[in-house]
């Protein structure tokens, strides 16, 4: 991978970035993906925020001989603290887990009053996201699942709205699932899904031969729901 080609994940990522946006690439390692969507004639101009000093160093190192230390400027900081308000449109955030990438956009989220589109893009944990946005009032407006080197991603595409235009009362399923990606059902998602399946109900069998807990039997009941839940879905 390099600033001309990409990986498939990343690709994937700066697709939904709107043309000529002005970007901030959040834990931005090598500063691939700035360099590319600016290179590309997909960003005007772009941030590469890294909290990591050796990554911070690289993506600079990477800009510099990429000449376009006018267009990208790398800093060193924390999350959305790399920003300030109103100097972005769009925001991606990539390779982290779903957890993480919550956190940041809850303690940046006074950086978001200009409501700048957010491209996220989950290890695991997508849950965590969809829940986020919603309780924040961000509208998520198109995902993608994807297979890459014998691992799974998905990519979560939003803008400030009504969080329920893409909802239907099904909400906790759609938020484990994924509201566009189970009616979609590619075979990426069923795979992924599949494999949950299996290790839920191996942990669920485990759980079974273990002494009986009040803890473990709420827990068994969360994890009985969650496999009917993905089970209506992937067998329908």
């Amino acid at each position: 991978m390099n600033i001309q080609q990409l990986s498939k994940r990343l690709e994937a990522v700066v697709s939904y970035i709107p043309k000529q946006s002005r970007i901030a690439d959040i834990g931005s390692d090598h500063a691939y993906l700035p360099c590319y969507a600016v290179n590309k004639g997909i960003a005007s101009s772009a941030v590469a925020g890294e909290v990591v000093k050796g990554p911070y160093l690289s993506a600079k190192k990477q800009v510099e001989e990429a000449e376009l230390t006018k267009e990208v400027e790398v800093r060193l900081g924390n999350g959305l603290e790399v920003i300030t308000p109103g100097e972005v449109d769009c925001i991606t955030i990539a390779g982290m887990g779903g957890t993480l990438i919550a956190s940041i956009l809850e303690e940046g989220k006074h950086k978001l009053t200009n409501e700048p589109r957010l491209i996220l893009q989950p290890n695991v944990s997508a849950k965590s996201i969809r829940t986020w946005l919603m309780d924040n009032e961000w509208d998520l407006i198109a995902e993608e699942i994807l297979e890459e080197d014998d691992k799974l991603y998905e990519i979560l595409v939003a803008e400030k709205g009504d969080p329920r235009n893409h909802y239907s009362r099904e909400v906790e399923k759609e938020l484990l699932l994924g509201p566009f990606l189970m009616i979609e059902k590619n075979p990426v998602f069923l795979k992924k899904w599949n494999q949950e399946l299996r290790q839920w109900k191996n942990i669920l069998n485990n759980m079974e031969k273990a002494e009986k807990t009040e803890a473990l039997e709420d827990r068994k009941s969360e994890l009985i729901g969650k496999i009917k839940m993905v089970e209506e879905v992937i067998h329908s």
